[in-house]
């Protein structure tokens, strides 16, 4: 009977094997970080109207009275600068360097001001299974490329909106120093915000647009270039300490050649030794400020 009973068995049909779950997917720091940056992106979008408004009333304003409302005046500002060009063609690259530096700062400052108090919304991205200075870079980038559209929004205003006769002389003399100027000077701004905004306190905010953001606009060579000041010689070596001024002499270096402005060498010097010393400089303040 024993016997009879093994066939029985073997002849049972095979258990099936049984289907091992896959593994979880594991957090890598660059998958990590690609999840934050397309975070970024999707808050872009969602803010796309606003960011646009805001990026535009500004420089379109100023265009629009200095280089259309004042020529039809026959206002004497406009009717030449430096090297024999129109107030407008200074205008280029001033206000798109403007832009660039202004979206950025901004693109970084207020919402670390927020999720530093209130929102206490860092302490979520501080868990992200990455190391914290670079989250501070992800907020460096993102904030970066906010300003890179912010500069590129604003050329065709100031390329269009003239008066007769006051249409500006651009051409772009030097296509790689042009992107780097523009890269490196997003990212410039970008880490000068973090830095700013993991330094002060947020109920002196306003302090901010007194003593920072406003002189830095109306110093930075916007509307007029660096070698004009040479008969006000302490406020042109001042001005050297401002960055908007190395961003604005490196795009008049490519975008308006003709019009006199610094050297080459010297402003990307700055721009690129700003940037790496602001970086440093803003992931030790972010780190300390997340940290504490």
């Amino acid at each position: 009977m024993t016997a009879s009973a093994a066939p029985a068995a073997s002849a049972s049909p095979a258990t099936p094997a049984v289907i091992a779950p896959p593994p979880p997917a594991r957090a890598t720091i660059s998958r990590t970080f690609a999840a934050m940056m397309a975070r970024e992106g999707r808050v872009m979008r969602k803010n796309v109207v606003s960011t646009f408004t805001r990026v535009l009333v500004q420089p379109v304003m100023f265009v629009f009275v200095f280089a259309y409302v004042l020529p039809k005046l026959g206002g004497g500002a406009t009717a030449g600068g430096p090297g024999g060009a129109t107030f407008s063609t200074i205008l280029v690259p001033g206000l798109v360097g403007s832009s660039i530096i202004m979206q950025a700062m901004m693109a970084v400052i207020f919402p670390l001001m927020m999720e530093l108090t209130w929102q206490k919304s860092i302490t979520d991205r501080a868990l992200a299974p990455v190391p914290i200075p670079l989250l501070a870079a992800q907020k460096i980038i993102a904030a970066a490329t906010q300003g890179l559209i912010g500069g590129l929004l604003v050329f065709p205003a100031v390329l269009l909106i003239h008066a007769e006769g006051q249409a500006p002389e651009v051409h772009v003399d030097n296509w790689p120093v042009l992107i780097l100027v523009m890269v490196a000077g997003a990212l410039l701004s970008a880490s000068g915000g973090l830095l700013l905004g993991t330094l002060m306190n947020p109920q002196k905010v306003q302090v901010l647009f007194a003593i920072v953001l406003l002189p830095m606009t109306m110093l930075g060579c916007v509307y007029y270039p660096w070698s004009a000041l040479d008969d006000i010689r302490w406020l042109q070596i001042v001005s050297l300490f401002n960055p908007l001024v190395y961003v604005s002499e490196g795009l008049r270096s490519t975008l308006t050649p003709d019009v006199p402005h610094m050297p080459v060498w010297a402003l990307l010097l700055a721009i690129l030794g700003g940037t790496v010393l602001l970086t440093w400089a803003s992931m030790r303040t972010f780190t300390k400020r997340v940290l504490t």
